[in-house]
C-alpha cells in the first residue's frame, strides 16, 4: 500500500480552475465581500449574488511578491524582527471564454458598446452617430423592460441591448451599477448624450418580447435600470489599447473539490496590470482558438476584523473524510 493510501485525502486537486467577478464601488474603494462562512461550498454554476461566473480559466498563475525585511542588531547584524514592505500581488490567467465582462477585464480600460448606427453616419473607429434610444417605461427591472405600445418594433430577438441613462454633463463615474468609465470634463466625450450607454456594463439579450415589454436573456449586470433611463441596440463590443481608465473588480478564483477539498484565492480589489493581449491555443492542425491573457495587481482591503491591510485571502474547505494536519 502507497504511503499516499494511509492518509485521507489532504492534497486538492482540480483539472481547472473557476473564475468570478463582481463590482467594486469605486467612489469608496469598497470591495464585494466573499464571506467563506456563509458561502462555503456554493454550487459552481450559481455563484451568490452579485458574483458573476465567467467560466474556465487556463494558466491561472498567483505571483506573490510582498517583501518581508529584517530588523538588525547586535555585532553580527543577526535579524531581531521582520516586517513586511511594499505590498504586492498579482495574478494572472486566461479567459477561454469571451463575453463582454471577459473583454473588459482582460482590455483594462473603458470598454464599449458599439452601438447601432445611421448608416449616412460620419465613420468613427468606435462607431458612428448612433440610432435614437428608445425610452423605457416605469415597471422595467433587470429582466423585463417596458416601453410605450409599439416601441419595441426596433428590436428582434437575439439583438443585444444597452440599457442605462443619457448623459447630460455628468463628471466622475458613470455608468448605472458599476462604474465603466471616468469621466473628467464633458468636452471629453462631446457631451454625447448616448455616452453613457457606449460604455454601460447594463446589456442584455432579448430573449421575447410582446408589443410593450422585453424579456431579456441574463439579468442585467448593473441591475434594474433607473429612472429616465433608454435603450439602444448593440451590434459589437470593443476596447482599446490605451486610455486612461483602469477597470477595478472584486475577483474569486475556486480549485473545485475533485479530490482533497475545494480552495478559493479571493481578491478583494483587482486592476490591469499588462494592456491587450491573446493567447492562441491549438485545437487542431488547422484552427486555432483565441484566449484573451488578463494581468492584474491586487490592491490592498483593510479587513474590519483587525484593520489589517490585506492583498488577498486564501481559503481551504477539507474535504468531509481529510485529515487536520
Amino acid at each position: 500500500m502507497s504511503p499516499a493510501a494511509l492518509r485521507p485525502p489532504m492534497s486538492p486537486m482540480a483539472r481547472r480552475v473557476r473564475a468570478y467577478f463582481a463590482p467594486v464601488t469605486r467612489a469608496t474603494s469598497a470591495p464585494t465581500i466573499f464571506d467563506p462562512a456563509r458561502d462555503a461550498g456554493f454550487a459552481l454554476d450559481s455563484p451568490p449574488a452579485p458574483w458573476v461566473d465567467l467560466g474556465w480559466i487556463e494558466e491561472f498563475t498567483r505571483a506573490p511578491a510582498t517583501r518581508i525585511q529584517q530588523v538588525r542588531s547586535g555585532a553580527g547584524g543577526a535579524p531581531a524582527a521582520q516586517f513586511r514592505s511594499q505590498l504586492d500581488a498579482r495574478v494572472e490567467f486566461a479567459f477561454r471564454q469571451w463575453g463582454k465582462l471577459q473583454m473588459a477585464l482582460a482590455g483594462g480600460s473603458q470598454h464599449m458598446n458599439v452601438l447601432a448606427s445611421d448608416p449616412v453616419a460620419a465613420l468613427s473607429p468606435s462607431g458612428g452617430d448612433p440610432l435614437p434610444a428608445v425610452v423605457l417605461q416605469p415597471g422595467s427591472t433587470a429582466t423585463v423592460l417596458q416601453f410605450a405600445s409599439g416601441a419595441t418594433d426596433a428590436f428582434v430577438a437575439g439583438d443585444l441591448l444597452a440599457v442605462d441613462i443619457g448623459y447630460t454633463g455628468q463628471t466622475g463615474y458613470v455608468g448605472s451599477g458599476i462604474a465603466a468609465a471616468y469621466v473628467s470634463d464633458t468636452a471629453d466625450v462631446q457631451s454625447d448624450v448616448d455616452y453613457i450607454r457606449r460604455i454601460t456594463f447594463n446589456v442584455g439579450r432579448v430573449a421575447a418580447k410582446t408589443a410593450t415589454s422585453i424579456t431579456l436573456a441574463q439579468a442585467l449586470l448593473g441591475g434594474a435600470p433607473p429612472t429616465g433611463a433608454a435603450v439602444q441596440k448593440v451590434v459589437a463590443f470593443i476596447d482599446r489599447e490605451g486610455g486612461s481608465f483602469f477597470q477595478e473588480w472584486s475577483a474569486l478564483f475556486v480549485i473545485p473539490e475533485e479530490s482533497g477539498g475545494r480552495v478559493c484565492f479571493y481578491y478583494p480589489r483587482l486592476q490591469p496590470a499588462a494592456p491587450t493581449q491573446e493567447k492562441n491555443l491549438a485545437v487542431s492542425d488547422r484552427l486555432e482558438a483565441y484566449a484573451l491573457r488578463a494581468s492584474f495587481v491586487a490592491l490592498p482591503h483593510t479587513d474590519p476584523a483587525d484593520s489589517e491591510r490585506v492583498l488577498c485571502y486564501r481559503s481551504y474547505f477539507p474535504a468531509s473524510s481529510a485529515a487536520l494536519y
